[in-house]
């Protein structure tokens, strides 16, 4: 089985579980509780060698796991890690973590967006940005920002894998490339040649 498939079935079993056991709290807990972990394993790359590594023994790791996370996950958070390492899936935690919060989102009518701006927005400006976004695709924005030093101005926005280009460099090469279109070229052409005769 495809290993994004895997992923799915796993998120989708957890999913399914938590709803039944304690609905959308459950479901949200859970869902805190992946990003939690997953960010240890970006953050601490031995936790994750540790998660993911074929030779530890897994009976080993199961006790390990149970010393460390009992009491500061979810009983059914570390019964599904506890699966995961039966069956040698632990691995797979951020690809099953991130299929895990795509269910939350559609399931919640939520939706992740990415802004990019030149200098940081502030609550003001994030507010705006979310009432609008909100209205537009009619779901609630989870907003991510960042700042990109690059950018001259405007906004980008992604979500999913749409990219919505407001920037002010996209747009003045829409300029230059409708200049060229409409025979701004000759133009140039001609600055060039004066600036040439005139040396």
């Amino acid at each position: 089985m495809h290993q994004n498939a895997l992923a799915q079935v796993y998120a989708r079993s957890l999913f399914e579980l938590a709803h039944a056991q304690g609905g959308r709290s459950a479901i949200e807990e859970l869902n805190d509780e992946f990003e939690q972990v997953v960010e240890l394993t970006r953050t601490m790359p031995a936790f994750g060698r540790f998660l993911s590594s074929p030779i530890i023994d897994r009976g080993k790791r199961q006790a390990s796991l149970e010393r460390i996370l009992t009491g500061r996950v979810t009983p059914l958070m570390l019964r599904f890690l506890l699966v995961l390492n039966t069956k040698g899936r632990l691995g797979e935690l951020p690809g099953i973590a991130e299929a895990f919060d795509h269910l939350v989102q559609e399931a919640f009518g939520r939706v992740e967006v990415d802004v990019f701006t030149a200098a940081p927005i502030g609550p003001e400006a994030q507010s705006i940005i979310r009432t609008g976004v909100q209205h537009a695709l009619g779901r609630e924005p989870v907003l991510h920002t960042y700042v990109e030093p690059g950018m001259i101005g405007g906004i980008k926005f992604r979500v999913g894998d749409r990219l919505v280009d407001g920037s002010v460099q996209t747009r003045l090469r829409k300029v230059k490339a409708a200049m060229m279109r409409s025979g701004g070229w000759k133009l140039r052409e001609q600055l060039d040649r004066l600036m040439e005769d005139s040396n």
